[in-house]
């Protein structure tokens, strides 16, 4: 079920945006194709990547949300489906119904359809993640709210899909989505001006 944009966000999606400074985009694995923001398509990511959400079981069928979620009991979310999970040994999940659910760090693989989990998770509470550069340097961005917030009506059309959040921050907007190589930053740059939007992805590589 794909919520509204509009509803609270759980724990994990506070988390993503709280890390948005420092879990910015990485450098692109390969050249960026130059395609124009709605064209665009970033190449799935090579190796072992991570990614922190509320990972969502319903009757046996598993998703890594890493958006919004519905503030429902149980919760609901709109996610991306996660493959070689299990409950076993796994703490600081609760359940009703035919739902399990919890928020945790996931290691593992994304094809750009499927993560396929690697490493056993860590709960989100316990996570303490490296801090990642900032790609604004700390510097105030140029544009108004009213700028930001114009593009940030139009971003969800066409990012489609891979869209998650947004928020102005600092004269930016930061755009949370779930993977991105620098193609999609390429392609926001080109469209509204470098120093306008800053594309962070959700995923990012395991080092």
């Amino acid at each position: 079920m794909r919520p509204h944009r509009s509803v609270a966000t759980a724990a994990a999606a506070g988390m993503i945006l709280a890390l948005l400074a420092g879990c910015a985009t990485p450098a692109a694995s390969a050249p960026s194709s130059g395609a124009p923001l709605g064209a665009a398509w970033p190449a799935p990511p090579e190796g072992e990547v991570i990614a922190t959400g509320t990972v969502m079981d319903v009757d046996g069928a598993v998703e890594l949300c890493l958006g919004p979620i519905m503030e429902s009991y149980p919760p609901q979310c709109d996610g991306i489906p996660l493959s070689g999970w299990a409950w076993d040994g796994v703490e600081g999940s609760e359940t009703s119904g035919a739902t399990t659910w919890g928020a945790y760090a996931v290691y593992g693989t994304y094809d750009g359809e499927t993560f396929t989990n690697t490493r056993p998770p860590i709960m989100l509470a316990l996570f303490d993640p490296i801090a990642r550069e900032d790609p604004t340097g700390g510097v105030p961005g140029a544009s108004n709210d009213a700028t930001l917030t114009a593009i940030a009506d139009e971003l969800p059309a066409q990012l489609g899909a891979g869209y998650l959040t947004s928020s102005p921050q600092n004269g930016y907007l930061w755009v949370s989505v779930l993977w991105d190589d620098g193609t999609w930053q390429d392609a926001v740059d080109a469209e509204y001006g470098p120093g306008v939007v800053v594309i962070s992805s959700a995923i990012w590589p395991f080092e």
